[in-house]
C-alpha cells in the first residue's frame, strides 16, 4: 500500500461494514470464531466482527490505520482484537474461520498475489469463508503498477475448490473515496472452504 491513506480514511469514516462481510456473517449464523481482516483500514469491518463476538487479527501496512482503529470510540473493550502493522502479503497468520479482505486484494502486486491467495485458502478452517473483492480486467486501474486484476474466468478459476456463496459482478463509472473519477469493474465474493 502507498503512504498517505489519511484522506481515504477521512472520506470513508463512519461508513457501514462491507456487504460481502455482512453476507459471510449471515451465512455463519450465530457462530463467532476467529477472523483475519486484511487491509483493515480504520476498522469498519473489524468493529462489526468484534461487535458480533468474533476474535480478530486486523492487519494493515499503514501505521495510521492501526492507530485509527485503536482509537475508535466504538471499539469494544476486551482482548478479542490483535493488530499487526505489516503488508499482509508478507505476513503469516494461523487457521481462521474467516479471512476478510474488503477492497484490499487488488492492491497486491501480481507477482505476490498467487502465494498470498494460496495462504488465504490454506488458512481457512473447514467451513471457513473468504469475503472480499477482486478487480476485473476492465477496471480503470488495470495495468497500474502494484494492482492485480482478473478476467471473470480467471476470478472463477481462482475460487475453484471453494463453494462460491456470492459472486456479484459490478461495473460502473463513479469516483473513488478520494474524489477521483474511475471506471470500476469489481467482483464481490464470498466463498466457503470444504
Amino acid at each position: 500500500m502507498t503512504a498517505g491513506f489519511g484522506p481515504y480514511y477521512d472520506a470513508t469514516a463512519g461508513r457501514p461494514p462491507r456487504k460481502t462481510l455482512l453476507s459471510a456473517l449471515a451465512a455463519f449464523g450465530d457462530f463467532a470464531g476467529f477472523a483475519v481482516d486484511l487491509g483493515c483500514g480504520d476498522g469498519r469491518d473489524t468493529i462489526e466482527l468484534l461487535r458480533r463476538g468474533w476474535s480478530v487479527l486486523a492487519i494493515d501496512a499503514e501505521a495510521e490505520a492501526i492507530a485509527r482503529l485503536a482509537g475508535r470510540s466504538d471499539l469494544p473493550p476486551g482482548p478479542r482484537l490483535a493488530t499487526r502493522m505489516a503488508r499482509f502479503e508478507e505476513t503469516e497468520w494461523g487457521p481462521a474461520d474467516l479471512v476478510n479482505a474488503s477492497f484490499a486484494l487488488p492492491l497486491v502486486a501480481a507477482d505476490k498475489f498467487a502465494p498470498l491467495w494460496r495462504h488465504i485458502v490454506r488458512s481457512l478452517r473447514p467451513g471457513g469463508r473468504f469475503a472480499g473483492q477482486l478487480y476485473g480486467d476492465r477496471d480503470g486501474w488495470t495495468g497500474r503498477p502494484g494492482v492485480t486484476c482478473f478476467a471473470r474466468v480467471e476470478a472463477e478459476r481462482l475460487l475453484a475448490g471453494l463453494t462460491v456463496e456470492l459472486f456479484d459482478e459490478e461495473e460502473s463509472d463513479a469516483v473513488t473515496p478520494r474524489g477521483n473519477a474511475k471506471h470500476w469493474h469489481i467482483f464481490h465474493v464470498v466463498a466457503r472452504a470444504p
